[in-house]
Protein backbone atom coordinates (compact mmCIF):
# COMPACT_ATOMS: atom_id res chain seq x y z
CA UNK A 1 0.00 0.00 0.00
CA UNK A 2 1.07 3.66 -1.21
CA UNK A 3 1.62 6.23 1.89
CA UNK A 4 1.86 9.71 1.85
CA UNK A 5 4.56 9.83 5.07
CA UNK A 6 6.43 7.79 7.89
CA UNK A 7 8.57 7.61 10.21
CA UNK A 8 11.65 5.29 10.53
CA UNK A 9 13.78 5.19 13.35
CA UNK A 10 17.25 4.12 14.40
CA UNK A 11 17.77 2.92 17.91
CA UNK A 12 20.78 1.24 19.83
CA UNK A 13 23.66 1.77 21.87
CA UNK A 14 26.00 5.01 21.79
CA UNK A 15 29.02 3.90 19.71
CA UNK A 16 26.88 1.69 17.33
CA UNK A 17 26.49 4.38 14.43
CA UNK A 18 23.38 5.33 15.48
CA UNK A 19 23.61 9.29 14.91
CA UNK A 20 26.03 8.78 11.63
CA UNK A 21 24.41 6.47 9.99
CA UNK A 22 20.91 7.64 10.48
CA UNK A 23 22.37 11.47 9.12
CA UNK A 24 23.72 9.46 6.04
CA UNK A 25 20.51 7.83 5.39
CA UNK A 26 18.44 11.27 5.70
CA UNK A 27 20.22 13.08 3.71
CA UNK A 28 20.38 9.96 1.06
CA UNK A 29 16.69 10.27 1.27
CA UNK A 30 16.07 14.12 0.90
CA UNK A 31 18.85 13.80 -2.73
CA UNK A 32 15.93 11.04 -3.26
CA UNK A 33 13.33 13.63 -3.99
CA UNK A 34 11.42 13.55 -0.39
CA UNK A 35 11.02 15.87 2.26
CA UNK A 36 12.98 14.97 5.46
CA UNK A 37 12.72 16.19 8.94
CA UNK A 38 14.80 14.80 11.43
CA UNK A 39 15.17 14.53 15.50
CA UNK A 40 17.10 12.78 17.58
CA UNK A 41 17.56 11.49 20.90
CA UNK A 42 20.33 10.62 22.94
CA UNK A 43 22.05 10.74 26.56
CA UNK A 44 24.96 12.58 27.89
CA UNK A 45 27.38 10.24 28.15
CA UNK A 46 30.62 9.45 26.47
CA UNK A 47 29.61 5.93 25.52
CA UNK A 48 26.70 3.76 26.19
CA UNK A 49 23.34 4.82 27.32
CA UNK A 50 20.41 5.05 24.57
CA UNK A 51 20.33 6.65 21.11
CA UNK A 52 17.63 7.20 18.53
CA UNK A 53 17.86 9.11 15.26
CA UNK A 54 14.33 9.67 13.89
CA UNK A 55 13.53 10.61 9.95
CA UNK A 56 9.77 12.03 9.18
CA UNK A 57 9.23 11.18 5.38
CA UNK A 58 7.02 12.72 3.26
CA UNK A 59 6.44 12.17 -0.55
CA UNK A 60 3.57 14.80 -0.70
CA UNK A 61 4.18 17.69 1.47
CA UNK A 62 7.03 19.61 3.99
CA UNK A 63 7.06 17.89 7.05
CA UNK A 64 8.25 20.77 10.09
CA UNK A 65 7.47 18.47 13.20
CA UNK A 66 8.10 15.24 15.05
CA UNK A 67 5.79 12.70 15.52
CA UNK A 68 4.73 9.88 18.42
CA UNK A 69 4.25 7.16 15.96
CA UNK A 70 6.74 4.82 14.22
CA UNK A 71 6.04 2.39 11.35
CA UNK A 72 9.88 1.19 10.77
CA UNK A 73 12.23 0.92 13.29
CA UNK A 74 15.94 -0.66 13.11
CA UNK A 75 16.77 -2.09 16.24
CA UNK A 76 20.63 -2.46 16.61
CA UNK A 77 20.47 -3.95 20.26
CA UNK A 78 18.04 -4.85 23.06
CA UNK A 79 16.95 -2.14 24.96
CA UNK A 80 15.97 -0.40 21.52
CA UNK A 81 12.43 -3.03 21.67
CA UNK A 82 11.80 -1.87 25.24
CA UNK A 83 12.42 1.77 24.95
CA UNK A 84 10.28 2.26 21.28
CA UNK A 85 7.52 -1.03 21.18
CA UNK A 86 4.99 1.49 22.46
CA UNK A 87 5.87 3.82 19.57
CA UNK A 88 4.65 1.98 16.80
CA UNK A 89 2.25 1.81 14.81
CA UNK A 90 -0.31 -1.26 14.23
CA UNK A 91 1.71 -3.40 12.00
CA UNK A 92 5.09 -1.72 12.12
CA UNK A 93 8.08 -3.35 11.31
CA UNK A 94 11.05 -3.90 14.10
CA UNK A 95 14.40 -4.70 12.08
CA UNK A 96 16.58 -7.05 14.08
CA UNK A 97 19.68 -8.59 13.58
CA UNK A 98 20.04 -12.66 14.32
CA UNK A 99 21.27 -11.95 17.83
CA UNK A 100 18.34 -10.41 18.82
CA UNK A 101 15.46 -13.00 17.23
CA UNK A 102 14.48 -14.14 20.76
CA UNK A 103 12.97 -10.61 20.94
CA UNK A 104 10.42 -11.55 18.11
CA UNK A 105 7.72 -12.93 20.33
CA UNK A 106 7.49 -9.66 22.58
CA UNK A 107 7.60 -7.22 19.32
CA UNK A 108 4.40 -9.34 17.75
CA UNK A 109 3.00 -9.26 20.92
CA UNK A 110 3.26 -5.21 20.92
CA UNK A 111 1.05 -5.45 17.97
CA UNK A 112 4.09 -5.11 15.27
CA UNK A 113 6.23 -7.28 13.24
CA UNK A 114 9.38 -8.20 13.54
CA UNK A 115 11.74 -9.26 10.98
CA UNK A 116 14.66 -10.62 11.32
CA UNK A 117 17.62 -10.78 9.22
CA UNK A 118 21.56 -11.70 9.62
CA UNK A 119 22.66 -8.13 9.37
CA UNK A 120 26.60 -9.15 10.58
CA UNK A 121 26.52 -11.87 8.56
CA UNK A 122 25.07 -10.17 5.42
CA UNK A 123 28.16 -7.82 5.50
CA UNK A 124 30.81 -9.77 5.88
CA UNK A 125 29.54 -12.10 2.88
CA UNK A 126 29.57 -9.30 1.07
CA UNK A 127 33.24 -8.20 1.65
CA UNK A 128 32.65 -5.78 4.33
CA UNK A 129 32.70 -6.52 8.54
CA UNK A 130 30.64 -6.53 11.18
CA UNK A 131 30.62 -2.68 11.97
CA UNK A 132 29.27 -2.08 8.60
CA UNK A 133 25.96 -4.05 9.79
CA UNK A 134 24.19 -0.50 9.96
CA UNK A 135 24.73 -0.64 6.12
CA UNK A 136 23.10 -3.78 5.89
CA UNK A 137 19.82 -2.54 7.91
CA UNK A 138 20.09 0.48 6.25
CA UNK A 139 19.93 -1.09 2.57
CA UNK A 140 17.08 -3.26 3.83
CA UNK A 141 15.16 -0.43 5.05
CA UNK A 142 15.55 1.41 1.82
CA UNK A 143 13.76 -1.77 -0.03
CA UNK A 144 11.21 -1.83 2.77
CA UNK A 145 10.14 2.23 2.26
CA UNK A 146 10.33 1.62 -1.66
CA UNK A 147 13.82 3.97 -2.03
CA UNK A 148 16.23 2.88 -5.08
CA UNK A 149 19.83 2.53 -3.63
CA UNK A 150 21.59 5.54 -6.44
CA UNK A 151 21.01 8.52 -3.92
CA UNK A 152 22.49 6.18 -1.14
CA UNK A 153 24.99 5.07 -3.47
CA UNK A 154 26.38 8.52 -3.85
CA UNK A 155 26.24 9.32 0.42
CA UNK A 156 28.32 6.54 0.84
CA UNK A 157 30.92 7.27 -1.79
CA UNK A 158 30.92 10.65 -0.03
CA UNK A 159 30.73 9.44 3.68
CA UNK A 160 33.13 6.74 3.69
CA UNK A 161 35.55 7.73 0.25
CA UNK A 162 36.53 11.07 1.84
CA UNK A 163 37.50 9.65 5.10
CA UNK A 164 38.47 6.67 4.62
CA UNK A 165 39.03 6.02 1.36
CA UNK A 166 37.53 4.14 -1.73
CA UNK A 167 38.28 0.70 -0.43
CA UNK A 168 36.08 1.47 2.40
CA UNK A 169 33.63 3.12 0.56
CA UNK A 170 33.17 -0.05 -2.41
CA UNK A 171 32.91 -2.35 0.97
CA UNK A 172 29.90 -0.70 2.28
CA UNK A 173 28.20 -0.46 -0.93
CA UNK A 174 28.16 -4.02 -1.73
CA UNK A 175 26.96 -4.51 1.45
CA UNK A 176 24.19 -1.97 1.09
CA UNK A 177 23.29 -3.77 -2.52
CA UNK A 178 23.19 -7.27 -0.36
CA UNK A 179 21.03 -5.80 2.09
CA UNK A 180 18.37 -4.64 -0.39
CA UNK A 181 18.50 -7.69 -2.21
CA UNK A 182 17.64 -9.22 1.27
CA UNK A 183 14.84 -7.84 1.97
CA UNK A 184 13.28 -7.64 -1.79
CA UNK A 185 13.72 -11.59 -2.00
CA UNK A 186 12.42 -12.27 1.51
CA UNK A 187 9.92 -9.30 2.82
CA UNK A 188 7.62 -8.27 -0.37
CA UNK A 189 4.38 -7.00 0.87
CA UNK A 190 5.66 -7.39 4.78
CA UNK A 191 5.70 -3.32 5.00
CA UNK A 192 2.55 -1.32 4.05
CA UNK A 193 3.66 2.63 3.93
CA UNK A 194 6.20 2.19 0.74
CA UNK A 195 6.57 5.78 -0.42
CA UNK A 196 5.17 6.88 -3.85
CA UNK A 197 8.12 8.31 -6.45
CA UNK A 198 9.27 11.47 -5.30
CA UNK A 199 7.90 15.01 -6.30
CA UNK A 200 10.21 17.65 -5.36
CA UNK A 201 13.83 18.04 -6.51
CA UNK A 202 16.15 17.20 -3.68
CA UNK A 203 19.18 18.87 -5.09
CA UNK A 204 17.08 22.28 -4.95
CA UNK A 205 16.19 21.91 -1.61
CA UNK A 206 19.16 22.04 1.48
CA UNK A 207 18.55 19.67 4.16
CA UNK A 208 19.74 21.68 7.01
CA UNK A 209 19.40 22.05 10.84
CA UNK A 210 18.91 24.94 12.72
CA UNK A 211 22.49 25.58 14.26
CA UNK A 212 23.58 25.74 10.49
CA UNK A 213 21.02 27.68 9.45
CA UNK A 214 21.62 30.39 11.95
CA UNK A 215 25.29 30.37 11.57
CA UNK A 216 24.53 30.45 7.49
CA UNK A 217 22.47 33.49 8.49
CA UNK A 218 25.07 34.99 10.80
CA UNK A 219 27.77 34.80 7.77
CA UNK A 220 24.96 36.58 5.22
CA UNK A 221 24.86 39.07 8.20
CA UNK A 222 28.37 40.18 8.51
CA UNK A 223 29.61 38.51 11.11
CA UNK A 224 33.23 38.16 11.28
CA UNK A 225 33.72 37.14 14.69
CA UNK A 226 32.56 34.43 17.15
CA UNK A 227 34.33 33.32 20.71
CA UNK A 228 32.71 30.50 22.23
CA UNK A 229 33.39 27.81 25.36
CA UNK A 230 32.16 24.91 23.86
CA UNK A 231 28.56 23.49 25.50
CA UNK A 232 25.69 21.58 23.78
CA UNK A 233 23.69 22.52 22.01
CA UNK A 234 25.40 25.27 21.22
CA UNK A 235 28.38 23.80 20.04
CA UNK A 236 27.63 23.00 16.40
CA UNK A 237 27.09 26.53 15.92
CA UNK A 238 30.35 27.37 17.02
CA UNK A 239 32.04 24.90 15.23
CA UNK A 240 30.35 25.49 11.99
CA UNK A 241 31.32 28.59 11.92
CA UNK A 242 34.63 27.73 12.78
CA UNK A 243 34.72 25.84 9.99
CA UNK A 244 34.02 28.49 7.55
CA UNK A 245 36.03 30.89 8.98
CA UNK A 246 38.50 31.42 6.62
CA UNK A 247 36.55 31.01 3.58
CA UNK A 248 34.66 34.17 4.95
CA UNK A 249 36.95 36.09 6.79
CA UNK A 250 35.81 35.26 10.25
CA UNK A 251 37.79 35.26 13.06
CA UNK A 252 37.21 32.53 15.47
CA UNK A 253 38.23 31.96 18.68
CA UNK A 254 37.62 29.35 21.42
CA UNK A 255 37.84 30.95 24.74
CA UNK A 256 39.39 29.63 27.71
CA UNK A 257 35.38 30.32 29.56
CA UNK A 258 32.00 31.41 28.83
CA UNK A 259 33.03 34.71 30.48
CA UNK A 260 35.97 35.36 28.45
CA UNK A 261 33.72 34.35 25.27
CA UNK A 262 31.29 37.24 25.70
CA UNK A 263 34.01 39.80 26.77
CA UNK A 264 35.91 38.70 23.21
CA UNK A 265 32.66 39.47 21.88
CA UNK A 266 32.12 42.20 23.56
CA UNK A 267 35.36 43.67 22.99
CA UNK A 268 34.93 43.01 18.79
CA UNK A 269 31.71 44.61 18.88
CA UNK A 270 33.27 48.24 20.06
CA UNK A 271 35.85 47.99 17.59
CA UNK A 272 33.05 47.81 14.85
CA UNK A 273 33.12 43.95 14.03
CA UNK A 274 29.59 42.36 14.36
CA UNK A 275 30.37 39.91 17.04
CA UNK A 276 28.59 36.99 18.53
CA UNK A 277 28.87 34.18 21.03
CA UNK A 278 27.24 31.26 21.46
CA UNK A 279 26.55 28.93 24.51
CA UNK A 280 23.80 27.15 26.55
CA UNK A 281 21.99 27.96 29.92
CA UNK A 282 25.23 27.50 32.51
CA UNK A 283 27.32 29.12 30.00
CA UNK A 284 24.92 31.58 29.60
CA UNK A 285 24.40 32.12 33.55
CA UNK A 286 28.28 32.88 33.57
CA UNK A 287 28.22 35.57 31.04
CA UNK A 288 25.08 37.82 32.47
CA UNK A 289 27.36 40.11 34.19
CA UNK A 290 29.68 40.93 30.79
CA UNK A 291 26.12 40.92 29.32
CA UNK A 292 25.50 43.82 31.53
CA UNK A 293 29.00 45.72 30.63
CA UNK A 294 27.62 45.66 27.04
CA UNK A 295 24.30 47.35 28.25
CA UNK A 296 25.94 50.21 30.27
CA UNK A 297 28.62 50.57 27.45
CA UNK A 298 26.11 49.88 24.42
CA UNK A 299 28.15 47.57 22.80
CA UNK A 300 26.27 45.53 20.10
CA UNK A 301 26.53 41.83 20.35
CA UNK A 302 24.93 38.73 19.66
CA UNK A 303 24.20 36.10 22.30
CA UNK A 304 22.83 32.52 20.96
CA UNK A 305 21.71 31.01 23.79
CA UNK A 306 20.68 27.41 23.09
CA UNK A 307 18.33 26.23 25.93
CA UNK A 308 18.67 22.63 27.40
CA UNK A 309 16.72 21.55 30.89
CA UNK A 310 18.42 22.98 33.69
CA UNK A 311 18.83 24.34 36.60
CA UNK A 312 22.71 23.96 36.77
CA UNK A 313 23.84 20.58 34.59
CA UNK A 314 20.11 19.39 33.88
CA UNK A 315 19.89 17.53 30.99
CA UNK A 316 22.43 18.81 28.64
CA UNK A 317 22.04 16.58 25.22
CA UNK A 318 17.54 17.29 25.88
CA UNK A 319 15.64 20.20 24.79
CA UNK A 320 13.49 22.72 26.82
CA UNK A 321 12.57 26.22 26.94
CA UNK A 322 12.94 27.03 30.61
CA UNK A 323 15.38 29.88 29.94
CA UNK A 324 12.98 32.71 28.70
CA UNK A 325 12.57 34.93 31.48
CA UNK A 326 16.16 34.24 32.62
CA UNK A 327 17.04 35.59 29.06
CA UNK A 328 15.13 39.04 29.38
CA UNK A 329 16.22 39.58 32.96
CA UNK A 330 20.21 38.68 33.05
CA UNK A 331 22.18 40.77 34.63
CA UNK A 332 21.59 43.35 37.45
CA UNK A 333 20.06 46.63 36.21
CA UNK A 334 17.70 47.73 33.42
CA UNK A 335 18.70 48.17 29.98
CA UNK A 336 18.01 47.63 26.36
CA UNK A 337 17.98 44.37 24.89
CA UNK A 338 16.59 42.36 22.39
CA UNK A 339 15.14 38.72 22.52
CA UNK A 340 14.57 37.03 19.57
CA UNK A 341 13.16 33.21 19.46
CA UNK A 342 13.54 31.63 15.95
CA UNK A 343 10.97 28.90 15.05
CA UNK A 344 12.13 26.79 12.27
CA UNK A 345 15.33 26.56 10.27
CA UNK A 346 14.10 29.00 7.39
CA UNK A 347 13.51 31.72 10.61
CA UNK A 348 16.80 30.65 12.12
CA UNK A 349 18.55 32.21 8.94
CA UNK A 350 16.48 35.00 9.13
CA UNK A 351 16.96 35.84 12.70
CA UNK A 352 20.78 35.04 11.90
CA UNK A 353 20.17 38.09 9.40
CA UNK A 354 18.30 40.47 11.27
CA UNK A 355 19.76 39.77 14.95
CA UNK A 356 23.18 41.67 13.73
CA UNK A 357 20.85 44.75 12.17
CA UNK A 358 19.33 45.32 15.58
CA UNK A 359 22.27 44.97 17.79
CA UNK A 360 24.10 47.54 15.46
CA UNK A 361 20.71 49.77 15.30
CA UNK A 362 20.35 49.88 18.87
CA UNK A 363 23.33 49.37 20.63
CA UNK A 364 22.44 46.72 22.36
CA UNK A 365 22.58 42.92 23.37
CA UNK A 366 20.76 40.72 20.86
CA UNK A 367 20.22 37.41 22.14
CA UNK A 368 18.54 34.54 20.24
CA UNK A 369 16.90 31.69 22.00
CA UNK A 370 16.89 28.04 20.54
CA UNK A 371 17.38 25.18 21.97
CA UNK A 372 18.37 21.53 21.80
CA UNK A 373 15.69 20.40 19.33
CA UNK A 374 15.84 22.86 16.65
CA UNK A 375 19.53 23.12 16.75
CA UNK A 376 20.20 19.55 15.59
CA UNK A 377 16.98 19.67 14.05
CA UNK A 378 17.13 18.70 10.21
CA UNK A 379 14.64 19.56 7.72
CA UNK A 380 14.27 20.18 3.77
CA UNK A 381 14.04 23.75 3.08
CA UNK A 382 13.95 25.32 -0.39
CA UNK A 383 16.75 27.07 -1.21
CA UNK A 384 14.80 30.40 -1.60
CA UNK A 385 14.92 30.99 2.41
CA UNK A 386 18.36 31.31 1.81
CA UNK A 387 18.80 33.95 -0.91
CA UNK A 388 21.54 35.66 0.27
CA UNK A 389 20.93 38.44 -2.45
CA UNK A 390 18.00 39.77 -0.35
CA UNK A 391 20.14 40.64 2.70
CA UNK A 392 20.45 44.10 3.22
CA UNK A 393 22.92 45.15 6.38
CA UNK A 394 21.87 47.72 8.51
CA UNK A 395 24.46 49.23 10.32
CA UNK A 396 23.16 52.08 12.58
CA UNK A 397 24.28 55.62 13.06
CA UNK A 398 27.92 56.13 12.57
CA UNK A 399 29.81 59.51 12.23
CA UNK A 400 31.66 59.50 8.95
CA UNK A 401 35.52 61.28 9.60
CA UNK A 402 34.66 64.05 8.08
CA UNK A 403 31.56 64.29 10.23
CA UNK A 404 33.77 63.78 13.18
CA UNK A 405 36.42 66.61 12.03
CA UNK A 406 33.46 68.69 11.87
CA UNK A 407 32.19 68.11 15.51
CA UNK A 408 32.29 71.57 17.58
CA UNK A 409 33.67 70.07 20.25
CA UNK A 410 34.99 66.85 21.58
CA UNK A 411 33.39 63.58 20.68
CA UNK A 412 30.62 62.41 22.60
CA UNK A 413 30.34 58.38 22.51
CA UNK A 414 27.29 58.84 24.80
CA UNK A 415 25.57 62.10 23.41
CA UNK A 416 22.22 62.25 24.93
CA UNK A 417 19.65 61.82 21.88
CA UNK A 418 15.79 62.40 21.17
CA UNK A 419 15.92 58.37 20.03
CA UNK A 420 18.51 57.58 22.52
CA UNK A 421 20.61 56.03 20.10
CA UNK A 422 24.10 57.71 20.07
CA UNK A 423 25.93 57.90 16.99
CA UNK A 424 28.99 55.33 16.81
CA UNK A 425 32.76 56.47 15.60
CA UNK A 426 35.16 53.86 14.83
CA UNK A 427 37.66 53.30 17.51
CA UNK A 428 40.96 55.29 16.36
CA UNK A 429 39.62 57.36 13.92
CA UNK A 430 41.89 60.89 14.92
CA UNK A 431 39.42 63.17 16.45
CA UNK A 432 36.94 60.52 17.94
CA UNK A 433 38.63 59.92 21.52
CA UNK A 434 36.79 57.69 23.21
CA UNK A 435 36.20 56.02 26.70
CA UNK A 436 33.74 53.82 28.19
CA UNK A 437 33.29 51.72 31.30
CA UNK A 438 30.93 49.94 33.49
CA UNK A 439 30.09 52.67 35.61
CA UNK A 440 27.48 55.32 35.05
CA UNK A 441 29.64 58.31 32.51
CA UNK A 442 28.42 61.32 31.45
CA UNK A 443 28.58 61.86 27.65
CA UNK A 444 32.01 61.52 26.82
CA UNK A 445 32.16 58.74 28.61
CA UNK A 446 33.95 59.51 31.97
CA UNK A 447 33.20 58.55 35.30
CA UNK A 448 30.49 60.50 37.25
CA UNK A 449 30.95 60.53 40.85
CA UNK A 450 26.77 59.43 41.10
CA UNK A 451 25.46 62.45 39.95
CA UNK A 452 22.13 62.29 40.42
CA UNK A 453 21.19 64.39 37.13
CA UNK A 454 23.39 62.65 35.08
CA UNK A 455 22.38 58.99 36.02
CA UNK A 456 18.67 60.12 34.98
CA UNK A 457 19.71 61.65 31.66
CA UNK A 458 22.22 58.52 30.83
CA UNK A 459 19.56 56.33 32.13
CA UNK A 460 16.79 57.88 30.34
CA UNK A 461 18.34 57.73 26.73
CA UNK A 462 19.43 54.22 26.86
CA UNK A 463 16.01 53.15 27.83
CA UNK A 464 14.57 55.01 25.14
CA UNK A 465 16.32 53.17 22.21
CA UNK A 466 14.33 50.32 24.11
CA UNK A 467 10.73 52.10 22.98
CA UNK A 468 12.10 52.56 19.53
CA UNK A 469 12.80 48.85 19.14
CA UNK A 470 9.54 47.90 20.67
CA UNK A 471 7.83 49.52 17.76
CA UNK A 472 10.15 47.46 15.03
CA UNK A 473 9.08 44.12 16.49
CA UNK A 474 6.94 41.84 14.48
CA UNK A 475 3.56 40.52 15.44
CA UNK A 476 3.25 37.07 15.81
CA UNK A 477 2.38 34.66 12.32
CA UNK A 478 -0.76 34.05 12.41
CA UNK A 479 -1.43 30.07 10.90
CA UNK A 480 -5.20 28.97 10.21
CA UNK A 481 -8.07 31.08 9.60
CA UNK A 482 -8.06 34.26 11.15
CA UNK A 483 -11.46 33.97 12.97
CA UNK A 484 -11.22 30.93 15.30
CA UNK A 485 -13.04 29.62 18.57
CA UNK A 486 -9.25 28.22 20.36
CA UNK A 487 -6.13 29.77 19.35
CA UNK A 488 -2.84 28.07 20.25
CA UNK A 489 -0.19 30.34 20.79
CA UNK A 490 3.59 29.62 21.16
CA UNK A 491 7.18 30.96 20.68
CA UNK A 492 10.56 29.29 19.27
CA UNK A 493 10.82 26.06 18.20
CA UNK A 494 7.54 24.57 18.60
CA UNK A 495 6.47 25.90 15.76
CA UNK A 496 5.98 23.01 13.30
CA UNK A 497 3.83 21.50 16.40
CA UNK A 498 1.86 24.08 16.92
CA UNK A 499 0.82 24.02 12.78
CA UNK A 500 0.58 20.31 12.83
CA UNK A 501 -1.55 20.59 15.54
CA UNK A 502 -3.93 23.64 14.32
CA UNK A 503 -4.25 21.37 10.70
CA UNK A 504 -5.76 17.94 12.77
CA UNK A 505 -8.38 20.07 14.81
CA UNK A 506 -9.48 21.60 11.90
CA UNK A 507 -9.56 18.61 9.86
CA UNK A 508 -11.36 16.99 12.95
CA UNK A 509 -13.82 20.31 12.67
CA UNK A 510 -12.79 22.21 15.37
CA UNK A 511 -11.99 26.17 14.91
CA UNK A 512 -8.71 26.62 15.42
CA UNK A 513 -5.99 28.90 14.53
CA UNK A 514 -2.14 29.22 16.08
CA UNK A 515 -0.31 32.68 16.83
CA UNK A 516 3.66 31.80 16.51
CA UNK A 517 6.03 34.91 18.63
CA UNK A 518 9.96 35.12 17.21
CA UNK A 519 9.96 38.89 18.44
CA UNK A 520 9.73 38.11 22.12
CA UNK A 521 11.36 41.17 24.03
CA UNK A 522 10.64 44.37 23.75
CA UNK A 523 7.04 42.82 23.76
CA UNK A 524 5.84 43.35 20.13
CA UNK A 525 3.15 46.31 20.31
CA UNK A 526 1.46 44.97 17.31
CA UNK A 527 1.16 41.86 19.28
CA UNK A 528 -1.27 43.11 21.41
CA UNK A 529 -4.42 43.63 19.39
CA UNK A 530 -3.36 39.84 18.09
CA UNK A 531 -3.89 38.75 21.43
CA UNK A 532 -7.01 40.95 22.16
CA UNK A 533 -8.77 38.97 19.30
CA UNK A 534 -8.18 35.67 20.76
CA UNK A 535 -11.02 34.03 22.11
CA UNK A 536 -9.66 30.86 23.85
CA UNK A 537 -6.40 31.13 24.49
CA UNK A 538 -3.76 27.93 25.08
CA UNK A 539 -0.11 28.68 25.31
CA UNK A 540 2.06 25.93 24.48
CA UNK A 541 5.54 25.67 25.59
CA UNK A 542 8.70 23.85 26.84
CA UNK A 543 8.85 24.42 30.17
CA UNK A 544 7.48 23.91 34.12
CA UNK A 545 5.88 26.86 34.56
CA UNK A 546 4.25 28.77 31.81
CA UNK A 547 7.01 31.61 31.42
CA UNK A 548 5.67 32.86 28.30
CA UNK A 549 1.97 32.86 29.40
CA UNK A 550 3.31 35.06 32.27
CA UNK A 551 5.15 37.57 29.94
CA UNK A 552 1.49 37.56 28.29
CA UNK A 553 -0.44 37.90 31.11
CA UNK A 554 2.04 40.80 32.04
CA UNK A 555 2.74 42.65 28.69
CA UNK A 556 -1.44 42.72 28.04
CA UNK A 557 -3.05 41.51 30.70
CA UNK A 558 -4.73 38.73 29.33
CA UNK A 559 -4.29 35.50 30.94
CA UNK A 560 -4.38 32.09 29.03
CA UNK A 561 -6.88 30.01 29.53
CA UNK A 562 -5.02 26.59 29.26
CA UNK A 563 -1.59 26.48 29.41
CA UNK A 564 0.34 23.21 27.92
CA UNK A 565 3.82 22.53 28.83
CA UNK A 566 6.00 19.87 28.55
CA UNK A 567 9.94 19.60 30.82
CA UNK A 568 10.69 15.94 30.47
CA UNK A 569 13.20 16.96 27.36
CA UNK A 570 11.70 16.16 24.74
CA UNK A 571 10.33 18.00 22.00
CA UNK A 572 6.65 19.14 21.72
CA UNK A 573 4.85 17.22 19.34
CA UNK A 574 1.40 17.57 17.42
CA UNK A 575 0.37 14.67 19.11
CA UNK A 576 1.24 15.95 22.64
CA UNK A 577 -0.68 19.37 22.04
CA UNK A 578 -3.53 17.15 21.18
CA UNK A 579 -3.23 14.76 23.86
CA UNK A 580 -3.34 17.47 26.31
CA UNK A 581 -6.05 18.97 24.99
CA UNK A 582 -8.48 15.86 25.06
CA UNK A 583 -6.96 16.13 29.03
CA UNK A 584 -8.37 19.06 29.58
CA UNK A 585 -11.47 18.64 27.84
CA UNK A 586 -10.27 21.63 25.02
CA UNK A 587 -10.58 19.46 22.26
CA UNK A 588 -12.54 16.49 22.65
CA UNK A 589 -15.30 18.94 24.47
CA UNK A 590 -15.77 21.49 21.53
CA UNK A 591 -18.56 23.04 23.02
CA UNK A 592 -16.88 24.02 26.00
CA UNK A 593 -14.25 26.65 24.13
Amino acid sequence: MSATELTLKLAGEAGQGVESSGAGFARALHRAGLHVFTWSDYMSRIRGGHNSFAIRLSAQGPVAAPTDRVHLLLAFDEASVDAHLSEMEPGGVFLLDEPLAKLAPKVEGGGAQALVAPFTRLAEEAGGNKVMANTTALGMAAALIGVGLETIEEVIRENFGRRKGSGVAEANLRVAHAGYAFARENWQGRFRWTLPAARVDGRRAILINGNQALGLGALAGGCRFIAAYPMTPASSLYEWLTAQANRYGVVSKQAEDEIAAIAMAIGAGYAGVRAMTATSGGGFSLMVEALGLAGMAEVPVVVVLAQRPGPSTGMPTRTGQGDLLFSLHASQGEFPRIVLAPGSQEECYEVGVRAFNLAERYQCPVIVLTDGFLASSFKTSPEASFDITGVAIDRGEWLSADEVKSLQGPYARYKLTPSGISPRALPGLPGAVQMACSDEHTELGHFEDEDADNRIAQQSKRMRKLEAARAEMRPPERYGPEEAEMTLVGWGSSKGALYEAVDRLVAEGVSANALHFVDIYPFPQAAVQAIEGVRYMVVVEGNYTGQFARLLRAETGRKADEIITRDDGRPITPGYILSRLERVAVHAGREAV
